[in-house]
């Protein structure tokens, strides 16, 4: 059986550490397309020197032609400018709107059939552009965020309460950036709400840090932004479609009278399967968190409409 095809469309360092868990893992052969020349060869080739080391036949190949990235199952998308200090993701916009659209285009013409997962900021809206300039149906077009937000979450509580990551679960809605909704009474550790375990003043600290989760790291870094964490939240949706798990994951998807919401990416929890999205998983909000999500999604609504 032949493997899975994965192009990851960007070879910074968020690109090239998802197509490294993608091969290490052998999940997929990986294309690693960059406008810059020799920047994709040299990671890939770097990747596949490494192959017998860790052990996966997994083909990486670097490339600037999109002729080499056809018939791909799934499309990674992580090129643009990178959050600099100071930054907010707004300035981005525009910048990264060009550039997903060229890109998106490109590879969307040679992988008709592949699904779409959006990573570059400022996220909701580069969903909005990337379907635009594909084509593609809902289900295939995906954006990460909730994953990574949720992680980030998952690891304050963790820290916060001296507990195994693995135990704890976060959910998070909304759209990526200052105003995502997380959901402390859906938040749990081993099962148990984290409203049983935490005072609201620490939960409350806790869901700032993680609204601010990127800003931290580009604060810390001084150059550059987290990658890391975005390439593992990117992996963990990979493996979901390509061995179609049908994981529940929190996801930038359109959503068409869901949540209250009409044509619009932001983020919710969703089963990812072989066809991407599966089905919106649509829970009750109370009404604080209602009138949060709908702050949330009518700030994302604002950037597209500045944008078009």
């Amino acid at each position: 059986m032949a493997r899975s095809k994965v192009t990851v469309i960007g070879a910074g360092n968020v690109g090239a550490t998802t197509a490294q868990r993608i091969a290490e893992a052998g999940l997929a052969d990986v294309i690693l397309v960059d406008i810059v020349d020799g920047l994709p060869q040299g990671k890939g080739l770097d990747l596949a020197e490494a192959a017998p080391v860790v052990g996966h036949d997994s083909r990486v190949v670097g490339t600037n032609d999109y002729a080499a990235t056809a018939g791909s199952d799934i499309i990674v998308v992580t090129s643009g400018i990178a959050r600099k200090p100071g930054m907010t993701r707004d300035d981005l916009m525009n910048t990264n709107a060009g550039i997903v659209k060229a890109v998106v285009g490109a590879a969307a013409a040679v992988s008709p059939d592949a699904i779409l997962i959006i990573v570059t900021n400022p996220l909701d809206v580069m969903c909005h552009v990337a379907m635009q300039a594909s084509g593609f149906p809902r289900e295939r077009v995906i954006g990460m965020a909730g994953v990574l937000d949720s992680a980030r979450f998952r690891a304050f509580i963790a820290q916060e309460l001296e507990v195994s990551v693995e135990d704890t679960h976060a959910f998070v809605l909304g759209g990526h950036g200052d105003t995502m909704v997380p959901l402390p009474r859906y938040s749990t550790v081993a099962g148990i709400p984290i409203t049983e375990l935490l005072s609201e003043e620490r939960i409350a600290a806790l869901v700032d840090r993680t609204a601010n989760g990127g800003a931290e790291v580009v604060a810390l870094l001084k150059t550059g932004s987290a990658f890391y964490a975005p390439a593992a939240s990117v992996f963990e949706m990979v493996e979901s479609i390509l061995l179609d798990r049908r994981r529940v994951l929190p996801c930038a998807v359109l959503l068409q009278g869901e949540y209250g919401q009409d044509n619009l990416f932001v983020g919710v929890p969703v089963v990812l399967g072989a066809h991407g999205l599966e089905r919106v998983v649509e829970i009750t909000l109370t009404e604080q968190e209602q009138a949060a999500f709908d702050k949330s999604a009518w700030a994302v609504r604002e950037q597209v409409e500045q944008l078009t």
